[in-house]
């Protein structure tokens, strides 16, 4: 299990993007972050991957300190080193078990051409190849779905899926409900740097109808205001 207490973290002194956070993730599961824009999910992502470090609380996976020896961490902005081509890339990841030919007949990208020249969807699936081949009991992943077209995002959730089944514990972040109701095992809502709901699959009908109800009442009136009403 994952267990995130009390976790504070803040860009500017006494501000914080998460606020008192604490939430606990079972293992083998797909578990879903979603929020509004600017709500801390990466934030989130960066402290338990060590990227952004906590102002107070902990990360702990099992009884030992949360590191990037249990994780593959997909960002929402892949980072690439300039003038080196997609095989290269995928050789910086050791993992002599990796097919990288079998896996990219999923994926069909050009592995020996310059990354430069990829598109942003292509960039995002060599990420994607070299999360996979990095094999870490954990895999985080933010915003996996932006930038790609239908088929490669239902390959991903095949991929997601299957991975479940072999151990893996997946957490997933999304400011869009719908991409993870139809994979995750739990959804937890992230508003004002605090978990507000979690739920499991029997109930995410429910609270996907209870939060876009909110939104919508929150703006109706403005809405009208605006737009003047019946005409």
């Amino acid at each position: 299990m994952i267990s995130i207490n009390n976790l504070s973290a803040s860009y500017k002194k006494n501000e914080y993007v998460i606020d008192g956070l604490n939430l606990q993730l079972q293992n083998d599961c797909i578990h879903g972050i979603v929020g509004l824009n600017g709500a801390g999910k990466t934030t989130l992502l960066n402290c338990m991957f060590g990227l952004k470090k906590q102002d107070k609380g902990d990360v702990l996976f099992g009884n030992e300190s949360l590191s990037k020896k249990h994780i593959s961490y997909l960002p929402t902005e892949n980072f690439f080193y300039s003038n080196i081509t997609g095989r290269e890339y995928l050789s910086l990841f050791k993992n002599t078990d990796f097919d990288t030919e079998k896996w990219n007949q999923l994926f069909l990208l050009p592995l020996d051409k310059v990354i430069d020249a990829y598109s942003t969807g292509m960039k995002k699936k060599l990420a994607l190849l070299a999360m996979l081949k990095n094999d870490k009991p954990l895999l985080i992943l933010d915003e996996p779905f932006n930038g790609l077209d239908i088929e490669t995002s239902r390959i991903i959730r095949s991929i997601l899926l299957k991975l479940k089944e072999r151990g893996k514990t997946i957490v997933v972040t999304s400011h869009i409900i719908e991409t993870l109701t139809n994979m995750c095992d739990y959804i937890h809502y992230l508003e004002g740097g605090k978990i507000k709901y979690s739920v499991g699959k029997g109930e995410f009908k429910d609270f996907e109808n209870e939060i876009f109800h909110s939104i919508e009442n929150k703006n109706q009136d403005l809405i009208g205001e605006l737009l003047g009403g019946d005409r």
